[in-house]
C-alpha cells in the first residue's frame, strides 16, 4: 500500500474539499452596483470566482480545518505550496498521522492506531507490521508517488469548481474579521438545509480566508492563512523511512 492510498482511506480529501463547496464561478447574486468597499459593483458569484483564482494563483497556503466525514470527527493542518512541498498532520478519533512530501516523494509517519485502523479497513493481517510501522516514515512506491490529496494545492482548489451549477447564486453577508483580517462573507442555503459561508479577504488579493460547510452529511469548517509563504519540507533521514511493502500481510 503506498502512502497516497493511505491518506485517501484516513479521510483527508474530502475533508478539505467539502467545507470549501460552495464557491466558483457563476453570474448569480445581485451587482449592487450602488454599494461601497473593495467589491462593489461586483456580484456574490463574481466575488468568489475572483477568490478561487486567486487562491489558485498563490504560490502556497497553510489550510487548517475540522469536520465530520461518515460521521467521524477528522482535522488537518497542512502548509501546501505549487512545488509539490507540503506538511501536516491528520487527526482522527484515535489515530493521529504526519504527512511529509517533497517532490514526488509521499511520507506518512503514524501511530499504532492508525496503522491498526488501515490494515482493518483493508482486510490485512498486520503480521506484526504496525510496531513496525509506528512511529516510522512510510514512503509512497515510486510509481505511484503523485500528488494526489491534500499535498496537492491545486487540485484542493480545482474542487472548488467541480460542480458550477451548485455555486451559483450566493449571496453577500456583512463584513467581518478572520484571524485578524478584514473579510466579507458569502452565503447561499441549499434546499436541504445545508448552507455554505465563505469569507474572502478585502484587502489585498480576494484570498479564501474561510470556508464553512453547516448541516449536510459532511459539516465542517476550514481555515487559509499564511499565503505565499516558504514551505520548509526536508526528506527524512534514511533509517526513519520503512518499506511500504511491509504493509502487506
Amino acid at each position: 500500500m503506498s502512502a497516497k492510498k493511505v491518506l485517501v482511506l484516513f479521510g483527508a480529501v474530502t475533508l478539505g474539499v467539502s467545507v470549501l463547496a460552495g464557491c466558483g464561478e457563476g453570474g448569480g447574486g445581485s451587482a449592487g452596483s450602488d454599494e461601497k468597499g473593495p467589491f462593489a459593483g461586483k456580484s456574490a458569484d463574481e466575488i468568489a470566482a475572483a477568490a478561487v483564482k486567486a487562491t489558485r494563483d498563490a504560490e502556497s497556503v497553510h489550510i487548517t480545518g475540522a469536520g465530520k466525514q461518515q460521521g467521524q470527527e477528522m482535522k488537518l493542518d497542512f502548509s501546501v505550496d505549487n512545488k509539490d512541498n507540503c506538511t501536516g498532520t491528520l487527526t482522527g478519533p484515535e489515530a493521529k498521522a504526519d504527512v511529509l512530501q517533497v517532490g514526488q516523494a509521499v511520507y506518512v509517519r503514524a501511530d499504532k492506531a492508525f496503522w491498526e485502523n488501515i490494515l482493518k479497513a483493508q482486510g490485512a493481517a498486520s503480521d506484526g507490521a504496525v510496531d513496525k510501522l509506528a512511529g516510522k516514515w512510510v514512503k509512497s512506491d515510486a510509481d505511484e508517488a503523485g500528488t494526489e490529496g491534500m499535498c496537492d494545492k491545486q487540485a484542493v482548489v480545482a474542487a472548488l469548481d467541480s460542480d458550477k451549477s451548485e455555486r451559483k447564486g450566493m449571496k453577500k453577508g456583512k463584513e467581518t474579521e478572520v484571524n485578524g483580517e478584514s473579510a466579507l462573507t458569502l452565503t447561499k442555503k441549499a434546499e436541504n438545509g445545508e448552507e455554505f459561508i465563505l469569507y474572502v479577504a478585502t484587502e489585498g488579493e480576494p484570498y479564501i480566508l474561510k470556508a464553512v460547510n453547516k448541516g449536510g452529511e459532511n459539516p465542517g469548517e476550514t481555515t487559509l492563512t499564511d499565503y505565499n509563504k516558504k514551505v520548509d519540507a526536508e526528506e527524512p533521514p534514511a533509517d526513519e523511512v520503512v518499506d511500504p511493502k511491509q504493509l502487506q500481510g
